[in-house]
């Protein structure tokens, strides 16, 4: 039973062939390919009205050197999105509740912009491990403490995805399950519980789409410091 419940987090594999890959590529397929007309459809004006709204929201704390870096969390923010969302959906698997995935895009953005504030400013950068004005003795202990919360940041970006993902596929799929069981037994509380599944799976939905914001939005504050 306790297998049972975590097997929807397994990559699912064809012939011995995993289709993560597979997974990541479909949500892009969904969306409405641009054209070169001048009047576009409802949904290709909604899509485009969308992203302006997203890469707007993430351009607002950095300056104009930063906007060099829109096209990359637009696109990353719509990647998530559209993973996490379709992840809810009936006999899908979502690629973002895997940590080696989430690592894999956290670690290189994250270098990423650290590099960019070693190039452009290193004094600046390289101040943010020593606040002014600390007392000598705690230098040493400050520069490390500062440094390993620094380091740490890709960790928390992906683990933080991972978890809060998985956390709510697990409590969906362990109601489901009680309202499956409870329904021949007590057709009453198996109610109960399906309006409890209906109102999480309404929040998980809010949280597929707010946690995609806020890893967007960290590497943007990340981005802010170095630039």
């Amino acid at each position: 039973m306790n297998l049972s419940f975590f097997d929807q987090f397994t990559s699912p594999c064809l012939l011995g062939i995993p289709l993560i890959l597979l997974s990541m590529l479909f949500p892009a397929l969904l969306l409405p390919t641009p054209n070169n007309r001048w009047i576009t459809n409802r949904l290709s004006t909604l899509q485009s009205w969308f992203f302006q709204l997203i890469t707007k929201q993430l351009m607002i704390p950095l300056n104009k050197e930063g906007h060099k870096w829109a096209l990359i969390l637009t696109s990353l923010m719509v990647l998530l999105l559209t993973i996490n969302l379709l992840g809810l959906l009936p006999y899908t698997f979502t690629p973002t509740t895997q940590l080696s995935m989430n690592m894999a895009l956290a670690f290189p953005l994250w270098l990423a912009t650290l590099l960019t504030g070693l190039r452009n400013q290193p004094s600046t950068s390289l101040g943010h491990l020593l606040p002014e004005g600390t007392p000598t003795p705690l230098i040493p202990a400050l520069i490390l403490i500062e440094t390993t919360s620094l380091l740490i940041r890709p960790l928390a970006l992906g683990v933080r995805l991972t978890a809060n993902l998985t956390a709510g596929h697990l409590l969906i799929q362990l109601i489901s399950t009680a309202t499956t069981a409870l329904l021949p037994i007590m057709p009453a509380v198996s109610i109960l519980t399906a309006s409890i599944l209906l109102l999480l799976t309404i929040l998980e939905v809010a949280v597929a789409m707010i946690q995609a914001y806020v890893f967007v939005l960290l590497l943007s504050l990340y981005l802010q410091e170095n630039i």
